[in-house]
This record gives C-alpha cells, sequence and structure tokens, in this order.
C-alpha cells in the first residue's frame, strides 16, 4: 500500500463549523498544542507506566486490597481490612492499595504494623486523596489509565471491600481480565457478603438467566468471605506461595503454638 505524505497540518482536518472539540482534545491534548508539545505527554505516560513497573518489581509476592476511601475509622470494614493487611504482611505479602484513606489506609496500616512493605499507587486529584501516612513506598500517577494498567499487573491477589465507582471499576476491570484470560486466573476476593450479595445476585438473575450474557462460570471467578480472617485463609489455600514464603508461613505458625 502507498504511502501518502501530507504536507499540511492532519488537525486541520478535524477543525468543526461549530467550533467544538473532539474528546482526545479536551481530555489529552492542550488546545492547538504544537506537535513537540504532544510528543512530550506521549513520554509522560510512558515514564509513569516505566516508573509503575519498576516499583512493582521490587515485590514478588504481593496482594491488591480496594475499597471506599471515605470509610471513617470505626468502621468496621476499616477494622477488617487493617486485620488482612497485618495477616497478609505477616505472611510475607506486600500490601498494594491506591494510597488513599478509608479502606486503604487501612490496609497500609495494617501491613506496616505487621511488618511488610505497604505500597501505594496515588492518583493526583484536584481536591483529593493525599497519600496516606502508612505508605512505605509509593508513585504518584497523573493519569487513570496508566495507574489502572500497573494496578492490573501489581499483585497475585485482589481484594476488594465495599466502595463506589472506583472501587466497582476496578473489580470489573480484574474481572473482564480474568475472564477474558487476558491475565492469568488469578483470585478475586469479595469482603462483605450484606454489600456484594445483590451485585452478585444481579449477575445470577439477570445477566446469566435473564438475558444470557455470561456463563456460569464467570461468576465463579469471584469468591465472597465475610471477615480478614475469611479473607485470608483464603488467600492462603488460593495463592501458590513461592518456597521462601513457604517457610515463613510455617515459622509463624510455629511462632504462634
Amino acid at each position: 500500500m502507498p504511502r501518502i505524505f501530507k504536507t499540511h497540518d492532519s488537525r486541520e482536518e478535524y477543525v468543526r463549523p461549530y467550533g467544538g472539540r473532539c474528546r482526545v482534545e479536551e481530555e489529552i491534548l492542550s488546545d492547538r498544542e504544537s506537535d513537540t508539545v504532544s510528543s512530550w505527554r506521549i513520554f509522560k505516560i510512558i515514564a509513569e507506566f516505566v516508573q509503575g513497573f519498576e516499583l512493582l518489581r521490587k515485590y514478588d509476592l504481593a496482594a491488591s486490597i480496594f475499597g471506599s476511601a471515605r470509610a471513617p475509622e470505626d468502621s468496621p470494614y476499616y477494622h477488617e481490612a487493617r486485620a488482612l493487611g497485618k495477616l497478609l504482611a505477616e505472611s510475607g505479602f506486600a500490601v498494594i492499595t491506591g494510597g488513599g484513606g478509608g479502606i486503604m489506609e487501612a490496609a497500609n496500616r495494617g501491613a506496616r504494623e505487621g511488618g511488610g512493605a505497604s505500597v501505594g499507587l496515588n492518583i493526583l486529584l484536584p481536591e483529593e486523596q493525599n497519600l496516606n501516612q502508612y505508605v512505605t513506598d509509593s508513585e504518584s500517577f497523573h493519569y487513570f489509565f496508566t495507574r489502572k494498567v500497573s494496578l492490573a499487573f501489581a499483585s497475585e491477589v485482589y481484594i476488594y471491600f465495599p466502595g463506589g465507582f472506583g472501587t466497582l471499576d476496578e473489580m470489573f476491570e480484574i474481572l473482564t481480565l480474568v475472564q477474558t484470560k487476558k491475565i492469568k486466573n488469578l483470585p478475586i476476593i469479595l469482603v462483605g457478603r450484606a454489600y456484594w450479595e445483590p451485585l452478585l445476585q444481579f449477575f445470577r438473575t439477570t445477566l446469566l438467566e435473564r438475558y444470557q450474557t455470561i456463563d456460569a462460570k464467570d461468576i465463579d471467578i469471584l469468591h465472597v468471605v465475610n471477615s480478614a480472617h475469611e479473607a485470608h485463609q483464603l488467600v492462603l489455600s488460593l495463592v501458590d506461595l513461592p518456597a521462601t514464603h513457604r517457610t515463613r508461613k510455617k515459622t509463624s505458625k510455629n511462632a504462634d503454638m
């Protein structure tokens, strides 16, 4: 196929009579920015991917924990997330969160109390989500999509506490990647039956039975528990621990006896 060389600015093709701009111009590019500036923006995106993956390469065994940034310290789920973070750290897992408050803070707090790596992949927002004080290692992202890709390849297990749109978005992202076999079949654990059961019921009655838009095995990807102890035991049964971590697990058990 012959190459067509253009001698004009290709962006002129997208000038609209009503003077509006397309989404890519509004969200990614600044107004009529130069090609040089556009190129540097691409390099910034690449740099975020590189920095994120370099951070994650430090941890050969990790668990990602998600949940509402609005959960107060006296919330039962805050307590459970903190307990789970500690249990996982004591079992040799690095605990990775979005680095914010609420459930994320609780998980990082527990991991730090358990003597483990407490990692935060933070998103830079205009008004909220400062990095919580319990993170021991972190990376901050400007773009949601670079952070999301990093989170998708961060861990051996993904754990979701009750949360809002952000938590659901992250859960459906990993669920879709596992279902479509874009990533390996990683355990996805939902903590809090009362919160998650209505959604699972929707999957069964509407998606599976009424519209047949998913298979029964797709629902089996998800595991539902009610406490930090249940989640921890499930993680240990589902994740293939490296030999060094299996040894640490046995040592911890002996120390408790």
